[in-house]
């Protein structure tokens, strides 16, 4: 009996890690927890496209448009239930710690943010994923757009209607306001999660189906596999996952901007897909904390490099410059991905 041959058991064990990071979090530097959640958020970002991507096929640069959604969507969860007297009143009722009844809020919230962004996924998905190849690409990609433009628009609205400010009090000057942070917990257990799912889904006849649709459409068809409702729901479930990443990252950024979740946020996400490999979730994990790392040393180009100035400093702190320069170099160098060729270690199940 091998353990990981139980990926339950691994689910078990990441959500008590989790725990206990979450624990010790009070004790931990905020500057590293801040990364700790962003590499999360990324994670659950590039894992949910690697469904969509890697193992259907289907390329999308939308992905950040259904993470805006459910950031604003559980930031608005968040505090319509902090609104509530009632609610308050049952938790405190309860004899919970304050910051435990604040996380309680929490956990609606970010489910109502990814049900709101899979919602939107089906609607996008039905009409857009009956084209292929640069069409669909194209078409997520003015989604993204558009959708992010949407954001602005009803925000710029709202803070110019005294009535509406009224009515929508948490929506600001120039962003949406979260009153509460999610523990650290929630960040790594999402994580857990969404990569027990993912690779379940893989790993079930589903999954066969989806990779077979990636392989050859017609031959998936041909065996009685409906290519279009498999697309369908690989983008469904990884826009469910992407509203998630979007309300964490609301959650523990404090304030969500629209901004944020355009173009150049998607091809991060993509970037981080290919860098990894396409189809290999564990080689995307550690695609999407480098990337994270590399972006933290980016900001602090001033202090690592104190002579820098002019010119060189700007391409350093220019990350989408960089990102797709780094990008150009991989599908020309490795196209394949850099952890393509890596092998399992026997410990984890890998062959001999």
């Amino acid at each position: 009996m091998k353990f990981p041959h139980f990926p339950r058991l691994w689910l078990l064990a990441a959500l008590l890690a989790a725990l206990g990071m979450a624990l010790l979090a009070p004790f931990m530097n905020p500057y590293h927890v801040a990364v700790i959640e962003t590499a999360g958020v990324s994670i659950i970002l590039a894992v949910s496209l690697n469904l969509v991507l890697g193992h259907t096929g289907q390329f999308s640069l939308g992905h950040a448009g259904f993470m805006g959604v459910g950031a604003f969507a559980a930031a608005a969860a968040t505090n319509l239930l902090a609104a509530r007297a009632g609610l308050q009143s049952g938790l405190e009722s309860l004899h919970l710690a304050p910051w435990l009844a604040k996380q309680v809020l929490v956990a609606p919230a970010l489910l109502a943010g990814g049900l709101v962004a899979a919602l939107l996924g089906l609607l996008v998905g039905i009409p857009s994923l009956r084209l292929k190849g640069d069409y669909l690409a194209i078409v997520t990609l003015g989604f993204g757009e558009i959708l992010a433009g949407e954001l602005q628009y009803g925000q710029n609205t709202i803070n110019k209607s005294e009535a509406l400010r009224e009515q929508l009090p948490w929506v600001g000057a120039s962003s949406v306001e979260v009153p509460e942070r999610a523990m650290l917990f929630w960040t790594l257990a999402l994580v857990a999660i969404t990569l027990y799912v993912c690779q379940s889904l893989v790993k079930s006849s589903f999954g066969l189906g989806l990779l077979a649709v990636r392989d050859n459409e017609v031959a998936a068809e041909s065996c009685g596999i409906s290519a279009t409702r498999a697309k369908i729901t690989a983008f469904t479930i990884g826009a469910f996952f992407a509203g998630l990443a979007g309300g964490l990252f609301a959650h523990f950024n404090g304030a969500v901007s629209p901004g944020g979740f355009r173009f150049d946020r998607s091809m991060e996400v993509v970037l981080i897909v290919i860098l990894g490999g396409l189809g290999r979730n564990h080689a995307v994990v550690a695609a999407a904390i480098g990337v994270t790392l590399l972006s933290e040393g980016l900001r602090q180009t001033p202090k690592l490099f104190p002579t820098a100035s002019g010119p060189l400093l700007e391409i350093l702190q220019n990350r989408a410059f960089l990102f797709a320069l780094l990008l150009v170099i991989l599908m020309i160098v490795r196209p394949q991905g850099l952890f393509s060729g890596w092998r399992k270690p026997k410990l984890l199940g890998g062959s001999k």
